[in-house]
């Protein structure tokens, strides 16, 4: 029998293989399986900004870092990262090469999944676990995840299977996320009254009221929590305190309008809640590091990380447009499972 580090890397081989097999190029692609994404990146970028909603993902080949609230998180092959709350990342990738380049799938996660699965799993043996401070989480991934994640690949080659099997094997996922490494973080996020949960409570507010003048007090009012003990357990979950979180809200979504609906900096600013466009302009450049019309005219045109971080954006296209859009540089989309190409 081969031992689990030999399985590992014969799962990690045949991922490789189904992924390049999609991805023959510099892509980004959102496959017919609600949720799932297949990455391939060829040469080094500059750091990505995006504002993520939870996800899983699995690094298949490369080297990826996560920088959360100052605090830079570095993932390499095998292993996976965990968002449980909504939070601004930057991304960036270690040397990749059109030889080597960097692989990785990632799956948005199911909030309404997750919490019925906690339910049913009832209390984890060894009793109450202290609640984590963070809202991300890297590990080691186990044996069952990676070959989940290849059930899914393999899915992909059969197109009219994918409405019956995929939801199945997408709640599988989400319960074996919940008793891996990443479960603990996952579990308390996901059981209403945790201080936890009340988090996501709160990123949930401000998500609904993002453009709105917003009080930390008042916050803390509609998550039940005490002002200080909710500024504390947010900055430890988002990296950010309420307000900062807020405003990096209004900041990204403003980008996006800019790049991808070709909206006036000005007319930006007002939508996401400005009232100064001076202000705006200060703080649009110490977050992205140069002015806004700077910033967008060397952006180019959109690419799939600036067309999926709209936050706002991305939540209205969802309940209005469920259909699987692929995101591509290329100039013809791609689509999996099914595909045209």
């Amino acid at each position: 029998m081969p031992d689990s580090q030999d399985r590992r890397n014969e799962l990690n081989a045949r991922l490789k293989e189904k992924l390049l097999q999609h991805c023959r190029g510099t892509c980004n692609l959102l496959t017919s399986i609600e949720g799932f994404h297949l990455v391939r990146r060829d040469v080094q970028k500059k750091p990505e900004n995006c504002f993520e909603k939870p996800l899983a993902g699995l690094v298949i080949q490369g080297t990826k870092h996560s920088l959360v609230g100052g605090k830079d998180y570095a993932y390499t092959e095998n292993q996976s990262i965990v968002a449980g709350v909504d939070m601004p990342i930057a991304s960036y990738i270690t040397d990749p090469t059109p030889e080597k380049p960097f692989l990785f799938l990632y799956l948005y996660l199911n909030r309404e999944t997750l919490t019925d699965l906690v339910a049913e799993m009832g209390e984890i043996p060894g009793g109450e676990e202290e609640e984590t401070d963070s809202g991300l989480t890297i590990a080691d991934t186990d044996e069952d995840i990676m070959e989940m994640f290849l059930r899914l690949m393999e899915l992909l080659d059969k197109p009219e299977q994918i409405s019956v099997r995929g939801p199945m094997m997408l709640r599988e996922l989400h319960y074996l996320l919940l008793l891996s490494p990443h479960g603990k973080n996952l579990r308390h996020l996901s059981t209403p009254g945790t201080q936890s949960s009340q988090i996501v409570q709160a990123v949930a507010w401000i998500r609904e009221n993002f453009r709105e003048p917003m009080r930390v007090e008042t916050l803390a009012r509609q998550v039940h929590m005490s002002t200080a003990n909710l500024y504390r357990r947010f900055k430890q979950m988002t990296g950010l305190s309420p307000l900062q979180y807020q405003k990096q809200m209004r900041l990204y979504e403003a980008r996006r309008l800019m790049l991808l609906e070709n909206e006036r900096v000005s007319s930006a600013a007002f939508a996401v809640g400005y009232e100064s466009v001076a202000q705006f302009n200060r703080e649009y450049k110490r977050a992205f590091g140069d002015s806004p019309l700077r910033d967008i005219a060397t952006a180019g045109p959109w690419t799939p990380d600036t067309r999926k971080c709209g936050w706002a954006a991305r939540e209205k296209r969802q309940r209005t447009d469920r259909r699987k859009i692929p995101y591509s540089q290329d100039p013809v989309p791609h689509r999996i499972a099914g595909r045209t190409a």
